[in-house]
C-alpha cells in the first residue's frame, strides 16, 4: 500500500496571452475547472495504473458526496480524510501563457488542518505538497518515504527541510526546486544529493536526471504534443511509485514515470488523461523497448 500525503484541490486552469506587468491586466482567453491537488493527482495516477494506494488529505465539508469524491472512489483510491467543517477544499488557480510558462496561486482552505493534526506511522509513504511540520512528522515515523517539495517549498524553514532530508529515501524535485533547496540549506547541489539515497530531478523538456548509488543517469522525455504542463510531475511520481511498488528497478521506474507524464500533458487537467497500465506499457514499448516483468529473487 502506498500512502500519498498532501493536498486535494480544485484546479481553475486559465489561459492568458502573456503575463501582465505589475499593476497591469490581461484578458483570460480560457477558464476551466478540474480535479487537482498534488497528492490527489498522484493517488489517482497510481490507482489508474493498478497500484494499491490511499490518499491522506484534508478536505472541506462540501467534499463528501461530490463528483470529485465519487471520481476517487471509482478509481479505487482509499480515502483517509481530515474533514474540516466550515472550510472549503483547497483551490488552485493556474495561469498558462502562450509561451508555455505558468503562474500558480494556491488557497489552502481545509488543508490548514494539517498543522494541527498528528500523522500515523506509515510503511510506504509519498509526501507531496502539504504542511511542512506535518510532513516532518510523517517522515520521522515512516518506514520508507519519498518527498516532493513542490510549490510549498517556500513554506519550509531550514530546520524543517533538514529534518525531511535526513529521513527520506527518495527526493523528487525539479531543477528550480533543487536550486532553491541548496540556497536554503547553504550547500552545493552535489552535497545535497549526496545526503539522499535516490534523487530524481526533472528538467522540463530535457527529461529527468537520476542520482543513485553514486551514479547519474539521464532519461529523455517522450515526445508528444503539449497541451498543458500542469500535473506532469505528479503523473511522473505516480508512474514511478507504482512501478517501484511492483518491484521494478529505479531506472525502469523512472522511464515508466516519464511515459505516464507524457499522457497527462497531452490534455488539459491533471487527472483528465491518466493512463492505465496497458496503455502506458504500449507507449513504453514504443519509446524504451519492451517492458519486461520485474526480476524477482
Amino acid at each position: 500500500m502506498i500512502t500519498v500525503v498532501g493536498h486535494t484541490a480544485i484546479d481553475h486552469i486559465c489561459k492568458v496571452p502573456v503575463f501582465p506587468e505589475r499593476h497591469g491586466s490581461v484578458p483570460v482567453t480560457d477558464h476551466k475547472v478540474y480535479y487537482g491537488g498534488g497528492a490527489a493527482n498522484i493517488a489517482a495516477g497510481i490507482a489508474k495504473l493498478g497500484g494499491e494506494c490511499e490518499l491522506l488529505s484534508a478536505v472541506g465539508d462540501e467534499f463528501e458526496g461530490s463528483d470529485y469524491d465519487s471520481w476517487l472512489t471509482s478509481l479505487g483510491v482509499g480515502k483517509r480524510f481530515i474533514v474540516v467543517d466550515g472550510k472549503r477544499t483547497a483551490t488552485c488557480f493556474l495561469f498558462n501563457d502562450e509561451k508555455g510558462d505558468q503562474m500558480t496561486f494556491f488557497e489552502w482552505g481545509a488543508s490548514r488542518a494539517f498543522a494541527e493534526s498528528e500523522p500515523p506511522a506509515l510503511d510506504f509513504v509519498h509526501m507531496a505538497t502539504a504542511d511542512p511540520g506535518y510532513n516532518v512528522k510523517v517522515a520521522e515515523k515512516a518506514g520508507f518515504s519519498s518527498f516532493d517539495p513542490g510549490q510549498d517549498l517556500i513554506n519550509y524553514s531550514k530546520e524543517q527541510l533538514e529534518a525531511i532530508i535526513e529521513n527520506i529515501d527518495i527526493l523528487f524535485a525539479n531543477h528550480h526546486e533543487v536550486r532553491r533547496m541548496t540556497k536554503m540549506l547553504g550547500v552545493q547541489e552535489d552535497e545535497l544529493i549526496g545526503r539522499i539515497p535516490v534523487s530524481i530531478i526533472t528538467m522540463s523538456g530535457d527529461g529527468s536526471e537520476i542520482h543513485a548509488e553514486g551514479s547519474v543517469h539521464k532519461i529523455p522525455v517522450v515526445p508528444v504534443t503539449l497541451a498543458d504542463p500542469t500535473g506532469a510531475g505528479d503523473a511522473y511520481r505516480a508512474g514511478f511509485l507504482t512501478a517501484y511498488q511492483k518491484g521494478y528497478d529505479i531506472l525502469t521506474a523512472c522511464k515508466i514515470g516519464t511515459v505516464s507524464a507524457s499522457f497527462t500533458v497531452e490534455v488539459i487537467g491533471c487527472q483528465t488523461n491518466l493512463p492505465d497500465w496497458k496503455t502506458m506499457s504500449a507507449r513504453y514499448n514504443e519509446n524504451f523497448g519492451r517492458l519486461k516483468e520485474p526480476e524477482t529473487e
